[in-house]
């Protein structure tokens, strides 16, 4: 199926509301969907199916996944406005200086942290289960970059929970997927190990994450990570009571794509956004 045509808009017609914020342009936006319709090819290829994440998480779930152990800058949190507040805002004060009551809750920093919370204490079998789901994710970052860096992106994610084998064919099989992909798409990206934070630096499980790596990332060339495949073993299992029958605290793995920058690498290939969903459209075909 090839990509329909897109109606361009003047230069200049749409403005970025501010840092980290982009308002993508039509032919920008049908790379955005076109490309996550190829990325569901690999939950098609291992049987996830789509489910829609949580669009906030509890501070108190991510507590027990030491969230704010390993990425306490990332969390963007969601806060009301107190109601003494409304007037002030109406006559143009400065938000921040306005009184802000939190919720207890945050804007999810990835996609599997909704869907892990939701199968807290239940038990997938010894054949494992998987997820496919593409949410809108935010961070806090120390700065914001073109479609590089944002506040607030879209990552598709195929998610696993089962037995470690399982785990680990997962991760083989998105990994193959992503090389496919980015063949069929014209980049060419290079793989490599990646820190991620699920445990405890301190702790037995940090050393044996730097003996082992849990985290591979594929990126563009300027150094963008486009996807990743990541390696949780049963720490999340544990944490959650998540049990793959009678093979204990069940394993889980993710293959993780962010959405946006797969249309900046497909740009950063292809010369402009308009080369770029030409070639995507012969992808699809």
């Amino acid at each position: 199926m090839s990509t329909p045509s897109v109606t361009a808009l003047p230069d200049g017609c749409l403005k970025n509301p501010g840092p980290g914020l982009v308002t993508l342009d039509p032919v920008r936006t049908a790379l955005l969907h076109g490309l996550d319709d190829l990325l569901t090819g690999l939950a098609a290829r291992l049987k996830a199916p789509e489910v829609v994440g949580p669009p906030l998480l509890s501070v108190e779930g991510l507590t027990r996944l030491d969230y704010f152990r390993n990425f306490p800058h990332l969390g963007v949190s969601a806060g009301r406005f107190a109601p003494e507040a409304v007037d002030g805002l109406a006559a143009g004060e400065p938000p921040g200086e306005l009184p802000l009551r939190p919720t207890g809750h945050l804007l999810p920093s990835a996609t599997c942290y909704g869907l892990l919370l939701s199968l807290e204490g239940q038990d997938v079998g010894e054949d494992g289960l998987r997820l496919s789901a593409t949410g809108r994710c935010f961070r806090n970052e120390t700065h914001y970059e073109g479609l590089r860096r944002l506040w607030g992106f879209h990552m598709r994610e195929v998610l696993y929970l089962g037995t470690k084998p399982g785990a680990t064919e997962h991760l083989e099989q998105g990994a193959v997927f992503v090389q496919e992909l980015a063949g069929r798409l014209g980049l060419e990206l290079t793989r490599a190990a990646a820190d991620d934070p699920f445990y405890d630096k301190g702790g037995s499980r940090a050393r044996l994450m730097a003996l082992d790596p849990v985290k591979h990332e594929f990126s563009a060339p300027d150094g963008t990570a486009i996807a990743s495949v990541n390696r949780h073993r049963n720490f999340f299992g544990e944490r959650l009571d998540i049990r793959a029958g009678a093979d204990g605290p069940a394993h889980s793995a993710c293959v993780a794509f962010g959405v946006e920058r797969w249309v900046h690498a497909m740009i950063l290939a292809h010369g402009t956004p308009e080369q770029a969903l030409d070639v995507l459209g012969a992808a699809r075909t």
